[in-house]
C-alpha cells in the first residue's frame, strides 16, 4: 500500500490535515480555495455532515468522511456520542494539523487535540447564541478556555470577536490571528452592469430565514415601505427555513408583499436582479453575503454590528442601521429609496472597489496558511 504522506518525489514528507467542521456546503462555498492551497502541501481529510458538494471535494482530492452531528443540538447523550466520535477519528487518522471550524467542532476537537497533543487552529466564525445567553455564556467561555489552550492560532473574523476573546482570558492575544472572513472571490463574484429600474426597485434578501438573521424586523420594515410605495418596491427572499417562518412567508407573498425564491444553489442571478441587499443579522462573523453582493457591484443595507459593519463604509457603499430596531432599518431602507439610480449604482461602484481593497480572498488565503505555519 502507498504511503499517501510522502510527496511524488519521495524526498519530502507530506502533510495531513483533517479539517472538522458542522456543514459541508458552507465549507465549499467558502474555504475552497484555502483547501486547495492544503492540497499542494499534502493531504486533507474533511470530517462534516453531508449536505452538499462533498463529491466535489473528493474530486479536489480530497477524503470525505460524513459525520453524524446535531448543529444546534444540546442533547447530552448525544453531544458525548459526537465527542467520543472525535476522539476515535483524531486516534485513526493522526493528522499534522487539525483545522476546526464552528462551535463544536472548536471545543470538542480542540479538548481532544490539546490532550493529544496534536496540532490545531480554530475559527470563530461569530459568537452565536452561547455567549448571548446568560445560562450559557460561561459555560461556553469556560469550555473555549480549556479548549483553546494550546491552539497554534485561533483565526476571528472580526475584531470584536478578538477582543471578547482576549478580555475573558479565553485565549491570549499573541494566540489571535484577524482575517476579512473568508474574504471573496473576486474571479467569481465579478462586477455585474447596474439594473433598470423601469419594473420597480429590487431588494433582495439572501441567507437563512431565522429570528437571529433579522427576519422579524424585516418583515416589519417590507410592510411600512411596500404600504408606501407599492408595486415600486420589490423584495426577493433567497434561503432556507431555519426557524418556523413558512406559514408567515407564505402568508406575505398570498399578500404581496414579498417573492420567496427558496434555497438557490448559485445566488448570482439574484444579486444581478437586484438594486440593493438587506440583511438584518444580530450577529455575524463576517458576512459572505454582504462580500458577495458588494464585490458585484451592490449596495448594502445591514446591521450596525460586528461582522457587518466591516463590510459597509455607511453612506458611501451602503447604510447601516440599528440592530434588532425595525424603525432604524425601515428608515435606512427608505433613505435608500431617496437616492437617484445613479446614486444606488454608484453606492455599488464603490462597494467593489472596498472589495478590491480589503476582502480579495486570495489575500486571505495567504494570511491563513501563514499563520497556520506549514
Amino acid at each position: 500500500m502507498t504511503d499517501t504522506r510522502k510527496q511524488e518525489d519521495g524526498r519530502q514528507p507530506a502533510k495531513k490535515f483533517l479539517i472538522i467542521t458542522n456543514h459541508s456546503y458552507m465549507l465549499w462555498q467558502f474555504r475552497r480555495e484555502l483547501i486547495e492551497a492544503l492540497l499542494k502541501k499534502g493531504e486533507v481529510v474533511i470530517s462534516t455532515p453531508f449536505v452538499g458538494h462533498e463529491q466535489d471535494f473528493m474530486d479536489l482530492g480530497c477524503r470525505c468522511i460524513e459525520t453524524q452531528m446535531e448543529r444546534r443540538g444540546i442533547n447530552p447523550l448525544r453531544e458525548a456520542g459526537l465527542f467520543r466520535y472525535y476522539h476515535r477519528l483524531l486516534k485513526t487518522e493522526k493528522p499534522d494539523l487539525v483545522i476546526t471550524y464552528s462551535i463544536k467542532p472548536n471545543i470538542y476537537a480542540g479538548l481532544i487535540c490539546r490532550r493529544m497533543k496534536i496540532p490545531y487552529c480554530a475559527n470563530v466564525q461569530g459568537l452565536g447564541t452561547a455567549f448571548e445567553s446568560r445560562k450559557m455564556a460561561p459555560i461556553a467561555t469556560l469550555l473555549y478556555r480549556s479548549a483553546l489552550k494550546k491552539a497554534r492560532t485561533v483565526f476571528f473574523e472580526n475584531t470584536e470577536n478578538r477582543r471578547i476573546f482576549v478580555e475573558k482570558r479565553i485565549i491570549s492575544k499573541q494566540m489571535a490571528t484577524l482575517l476579512t472572513g473568508a474574504g471573496v472571490n473576486l474571479d467569481q463574484y465579478k462586477l455585474m452592469g447596474y439594473p433598470t429600474e423601469e419594473k420597480g426597485i429590487h431588494l433582495l434578501y439572501l441567507g437563512r430565514i431565522m429570528r437571529e438573521k433579522g427576519m422579524d424586523e424585516l418583515f416589519v420594515a417590507i410592510r411600512r415601505i411596500k404600504a408606501e410605495y407599492g408595486d415600486k418596491v420589490c423584495f426577493d427572499l433567497v434561503g432556507f427555513f431555519e426557524d418556523d417562518y413558512k406559514q408567515i412567508i407564505e402568508d406575505m407573498q398570498k399578500d404581496g408583499l414579498v417573492v420567496f425564491h427558496g434555497f438557490q444553489k448559485d445566488p448570482k442571478p439574484f444579486y444581478e436582479a437586484a438594486h440593493g441587499i438587506v440583511m438584518p443579522s444580530w450577529h455575524e462573523g463576517m458576512s459572505n453575503v454582504l462580500l458577495e453582493a458588494a464585490a458585484t457591484g451592490r449596495a448594502v443595507i445591514t446591521s450596525n454590528i460586528p461582522g457587518c459593519r466591516e463590510a459597509v463604509t455607511d453612506g458611501v457603499t451602503g447604510l447601516l442601521a440599528e440592530v434588532k430596531n425595525a424603525e432604524s432599518l425601515y428608515g435606512a431602507i427608505k433613505t435608500f429609496l431617496s437616492l437617484t439610480a445613479e446614486e444606488r449604482a454608484e453606492m455599488g461602484k464603490r462597494g467593489r472597489e472596498k472589495m478590491e481593497n480589503e476582502f480579495d480572498r486570495a489575500r486571505v488565503v495567504n494570511g491563513a496558511i501563514r499563520a497556520m505555519r506549514i
